[in-house]
């Protein structure tokens, strides 16, 4: 639902990496015409098929976008966080958005309009720029997924996200991760199902290289579960 803003809305937009250079004067147009959606958990901001005026920004909250089967199978695409935007790509082309997108959690989501920022896109070469960079950036991720749906087994893909999730950095000492979301969702967006997902945490579990209590995962081996072969 569409709320009138309390926000700030120039701030929030400011921490884009697209806006971060943007004429204050420009920034403060784009901001004048931002509608404010806030969701209950659950609820839908779009459908398949909507048309498409414009890109969202999460302020705060988290956004899951998924496309459904004739079936009925949800495959989750990504799952967004705050300070976040989606739908960039679909603006350009004039078309209806092509996925769902649904609030996982009580959020705030911004809607930025189509016109005020194509005319920006006229005026501004580096904030064209940039958004080429991010859009350039979110199809590299894209491509990685395939890959990575092609490539590695379903223990390897569960893997792999814990340890980004971890950090690259951290010292091969216990940890915690926390879950985003549900573990149903997360076994959508590694396209494994919820009881490969269960079965997974299960085996690494019993192999002692991690511990899961709820939606915390304790990592206690880091380099047992780097090397570990499924």
């Amino acid at each position: 639902m569409e709320k009138a803003l309390k926000t700030d809305v120039r701030g929030l937009l400011g921490r884009l990496p697209m806006f971060a250079a943007v004429d204050p004067e420009a920034l403060d147009r784009i901001a004048l015409s931002v509608t404010e959606h806030r969701l209950a958990r659950g609820e839908v901001l779009f459908r398949q098929n909507t048309p498409c005026n414009g890109f969202y920004l999460v302020a705060h909250g988290q956004m899951k976008i998924a496309v459904m089967a004739p079936n009925g199978n949800e495959k989750v695409l990504e799952i967004i966080p705050p300070h976040m935007s989606f739908g960039e790509a679909v603006m350009f082309l004039g078309k209806p958005y092509p996925v769902n997108a649904e609030a996982l959690v009580d959020s705030l989501v911004l809607g930025v309009p189509r016109e005020p920022v194509l005319d920006l896109i006229d005026h501004d070469k580096l904030f064209a720029r940039k958004m080429l960079a991010g859009l350039s950036l979110r199809l590299h991720s894209l491509v990685k997924d395939v890959e990575g749906y092609a490539l590695r087994s379903s223990t390897q893909r569960l893997i792999g996200y814990l340890l980004r999730e971890a950090g690259e950095d951290v010292p091969a000492a216990r940890l915690e991760i926390d879950l985003p979301t549900s573990k149903q969702v997360l076994a959508s967006r590694l396209s494994v199902t919820p009881e490969t997902f269960s079965r997974i945490l299960h085996n690494l579990s019993s192999a002692g290289l991690i511990e899961v209590d709820g939606k915390t995962i304790r990592i206690l081996d880091l380099p047992g579960l780097r090397d570990f072969e499924s």
